[in-house]
């Protein structure tokens, strides 16, 4: 005939025999939240569970602990362990130890609204220059007609029978540490501890309804694609009195004909003639603050870059611009005239005939400009 051995409580909480009830408490806490069977699903942490609460019953009981010091568990047999079925973790710590927050009354205190995302396009010179920008936003508001309430106007809400007004059902069950409280949402006001009879024909009882407004956005100059600019106060509306939420609006820059965006710089691809790169040239080029002369020097080659400082994009929330980068192409003619043709083989005639290696090639000067490689 086999027999089981009940083991010592105090070596089940893993605590001395003199240890004191604020540390007995801790200990199941501890303990109860590391193999209670919703959290723990090792088929053996139910019966750990059920070990912690049988000894957590006795010794958390001043009485009952002196009868187990004394006789052992012949001392308290008979007594059994709290039945802890059917409740959950947040059960039974609100329950013994009063929860690990405050959980009364949750849902009817004040919640800030959900924020709002708004994607908005704009032209790179609006992005430049910066630009004032009109945007329809549909969100909710409060009800205009019933202003939140949900009843109809001329009616008032009533304090719900279900709940008496906590917003909270409680269902109490008798155990050997007393009572113990299972706490949910009421299913009549959905937590809001009133009820109306009369529903408002705008929102239907809501208190909320769906609207689109005009807003007035300021872009500041020197934005790119992925700037986000909040708008406080302008999201959802929040609840119970908590204050709304926000509108972030997400930039997104438009591609520009001639420009590339580099950060707060700006890369510009001019190209000029064989002989202007020969024999050197001043040219006009595009900035996005007017033209620009630019020297290109006798024997410029293809790829070469000349930069021209603080002709960039103004640097956003910051003083000063970044810088224009006009990177050089020779553009190789085509559908020349027979005089054309002829003076470059005159001057064909008086070059080497044999290509020289490039040490770079025009790809690699255009990805030092663009990334910086």
């Amino acid at each position: 005939m086999s027999v089981t051995t009940k083991r010592d409580y105090y070596e089940i909480l893993g605590v001395g025999r003199q240890a004191s009830q604020d540390e007995i408490r801790s200990t199941f806490r501890r303990l109860a939240k590391q193999y209670h069977p919703d959290v723990n699903k090792d088929p053996v942490a139910e019966e750990r569970f059920k070990e912690v609460n049988e000894a957590y019953a006795v010794l958390s009981d001043e009485q009952k602990r002196a009868a187990y010091d004394r006789y052992g568990h012949a001392g308290v047999s008979g007594m059994g362990a709290p039945d802890f079925s059917g409740f959950g973790m947040e059960d039974i710590f609100e329950s013994i130890f009063g929860g690990f927050g405050t959980r009364t009354n949750s849902r009817r205190s004040p919640r800030r609204g959900a924020d709002v995302r708004y994607d908005l396009s704009i032209t790179f010179e609006e992005a430049i220059s910066g630009v004032e920008k009109e945007v329809q936003v549909t969100r909710h508001e409060v009800c205009p007609t019933c202003r939140g309430s949900g009843a109809e106007p001329g009616t008032l809400p009533v304090r719900c029978h279900t709940c008496n007004g906590s917003g909270e059902v409680r269902q109490v069950r008798q155990t050997f540490l007393g009572s113990m409280v299972n706490v949910s949402t009421c299913p009549t006001c959905q937590g809001k501890g009133e009820t109306v009879a009369t529903a408002c024909g705008t929102c239907h009882g809501r208190t909320q309804v769906r609207q689109t407004r005009r807003l007035s956005v300021n872009i500041p100059p020197g934005v790119d694609s992925g700037t986000q600019i909040r708008m406080s106060g302008e999201g959802e509306p929040g609840q119970n009195g908590g204050p709304n939420g926000n509108l972030y609006v997400v930039i997104t820059v438009q591609p520009h004909k001639y420009f590339r965006r580099q950060g707060d710089d700006i890369v510009l691809e001019v190209a000029i003639n064989p002989a202007q790169a020969a024999l050197g040239t001043d040219v006009l080029v595009p900035t996005v603050n007017g033209q620009e002369k630019v020297r290109i020097p006798a024997g410029t080659q293809p790829g070469t870059t000349f930069h021209l400082r603080g002709k960039g994009a103004p640097r956003l929330q910051r003083s000063g611009r970044g810088d224009l980068y006009v990177l050089v192409t020779v553009a190789t003619p085509t559908n020349l005239s027979g005089e054309q043709k002829r003076l470059l083989k005159e001057l064909a005639k008086s070059l080497p005939a044999d290509a020289a290696p490039q040490e770079r090639g025009l790809i690699d000067r255009i990805r030092e400009v663009l990334i910086g490689e």
